[in-house]
């Protein structure tokens, strides 16, 4: 899968996607990463430590987060966006649900959309039980998924749902996302253009979390990559009781068992760390990627 200028195997190879929060008020690092400066010593820093590929993101989505007007994560976003591009050579993802946001943002220069509604906010709905009780956005003369389409870029769609009562949680999470893949296709994205979020933290109990984690690599069936993001979540400090600048340990074995079901990214803050997981785990069981 080609993003950026960059070539991406699907299988074989798990690769580190560093987070670079330009928010105030991010679960884990709000406030850190919101002036230019210091967004751009962040991502050399993570480049150095073995990135792979940026993830921008200008709204928190973290529970109970504060809704971000289309204008304002704008303003946010592609500023950083556009420095990031101009000073180093790597892949940047615009992490974002809102169709003008992305449409700002892949003119400024991002490479991949990664949209946690899975094109399921922007008037793109597969199912109405499935589209946040926040309207704003949703009235768009483009959806989600035609400005995807539009662009010719790769994207990552997550899963995510209003409606928690799952009637068989594995199998409910393969049925939305297959609704998120008839969004896809009827606006056009290729299916090879596609990497699939299975959603951990979003819409999901503790035990639901573990056990989506745990069964990943069901979601290949879909025929997709997938990406698993759940560095420092809650997920995390939950089962080991701790906040979330203690959660580096949790989110490494995360890691791991990412890389034993075929994970074509993980998702994570503290990215050294993770890319020597990732490496030592590759080296144990190389098969685990072929």
């Amino acid at each position: 899968m080609k993003i950026g200028n960059r070539e991406f195997l699907t299988k074989g190879h798990t690769y580190v996607m560093g987070i670079l929060n330009v928010t105030p008020d991010s679960f884990s690092d709000g406030g850190k990463w919101n002036d230019r400066d210091r967004a751009l010593r962040h991502v050399e820093e993570m480049l150095e430590e073995g990135a792979d590929i940026i993830d921008i993101g200008g709204e928190s989505t973290r529970p109970g987060h504060t809704f971000v007007p289309e204008e304002e994560e704008i303003a946010r976003v592609v500023p950083v966006i556009e420095a990031v591009k101009a000073a180093f050579d790597v892949p940047v993802s615009l992490d974002t649900y809102k169709s003008r946001v992305a449409s700002a943002g892949i003119g400024a220069g991002a490479d991949l959309i990664n949209d946690v509604w899975g094109l399921k906010y922007d008037g793109g709905t597969d199912n109405g039980t499935d589209v946040p009780e926040n309207g704003a956005g949703r009235e768009q003369g483009n959806t989600m998924a035609q400005v995807i389409a539009a662009s010719g870029l790769p994207c990552c769609l997550m899963h995510n749902r209003r409606d928690t009562d799952y009637r068989d949680f594995v199998s409910d999470v393969v049925k939305d996302l297959e609704g998120t893949l008839r969004l896809a296709a009827e606006a056009g994205i290729p299916r090879e253009k596609i990497v699939l979020d299975p959603g951990v933290g979003f819409a999901k109990s503790c035990e639901q979390n573990l056990e989506i984690i745990r069964r990943m690599d069901t979601l290949g069936a879909l025929g997709c990559p997938l990406l698993l993001g759940c560095s420092r979540k809650s997920v995390i400090g939950l089962t080991l009781d701790l906040p979330a600048d203690q959660r580096v340990e949790g989110t490494l074995v995360t890691t791991v068992a990412g890389v034993l079901q075929g994970a074509m990214f993980v998702r994570v803050h503290d990215v050294k760390e993770n890319v020597r997981a990732v490496r030592m785990a590759e080296a144990i069981w190389p098969r685990a990627q072929g």
